[in-house]
């Protein structure tokens, strides 16, 4: 079942997706909203795998709320402007509808979302592949695949179209996201603590009043990952 939820400041779009995702057994709606804000906090909570997304919105415009969910769910843009297609496509959207949504249109894109979904569970991940040597991981920069071997990485930070690795020795910059860097670390040795911020939780030198200290850098606990930042820190201790 893929939990969604519609965002558009017309309730009569909204009422059309409801009814649309009502018709679709794999979708299961749990909110339709005007209000963008609130449907940011639901996707930042980890609750939602699907966003139906209008473009032009008065408090957060859908190009904002894209770049600040940062691929944390799918989302398809609903929307009668043809003009933002490619910056959506260009962050990473599944499709873009344009409005009036015809049900075949909109179905053949929850397909995609389907799909994928699909071929997630009967592919393994990069990570799966790499669980039996887990000491390196292989990252695309600009003209070539380099491997980094995981003891070198002090931390990860997510910038605008790209994100750099930080380890004992260099900096390294690949086209990659964070969310898709999450999936290829294991788990027991890094943890996403902030937006931006992925640390090696064995080069962490200190944490105070919510940063984390390692070499010389200084990370913030980002609000969203501090309860799970936390808690796992006390499960390492306990």
């Amino acid at each position: 079942m893929v939990r969604c939820i519609a965002v558009d400041d017309e309730p009569l779009a909204l009422d059309i997706i409801a009814d649309y995702v009502a018709k679709v057994p794999e979708l299961t709606l749990l909110a339709s909203t005007t209000n963008a804000i609130e449907a940011l906090t639901l996707v930042q909570n980890g609750d939602v795998d699907l966003v139906f997304l209008d473009v032009q919105m008065p408090e957060l415009t859908g190009i904002q709320f894209l770049k600040i969910i940062n691929g944390k769910c799918d989302v398809i843009l609903t929307t009668a402007y043809p003009q933002y297609a490619l910056d959506g496509y260009e962050l990473n959207v599944v499709d873009y509808l344009l409005k009036p949504i015809a049900f075949d249109r909109f179905y053949r894109s929850v397909q995609k979302v389907l799909n994928n979904k699909i071929q997630k569970v009967q592919q393994p991940t990069l990570a799966a592949l790499q669980s039996d040597a887990v000491d390196f991981i292989f990252v695309k920069t600009e003209h070539k695949i380099q491997r980094v071997d995981l003891d070198e990485i002090l931390y990860i930070e997510g910038l605008k179209d790209y994100i750099s690795i930080f380890t004992l020795s260099e900096r390294i910059v690949t086209l990659q996201n964070m969310k898709k860097m999450e999936e290829i670390l294991p788990t027991n040795r890094f943890v996403r603590v902030h937006r931006s911020y992925i640390v090696a939780l064995d080069k962490i030198a200190s944490i105070e009043r919510g940063r984390i200290f390692i070499a010389d850098k200084v990370i913030p606990v980002g609000d969203t990952y501090r309860d799970t930042f936390y808690k796992y820190i006390g499960d390492k201790n306990a």
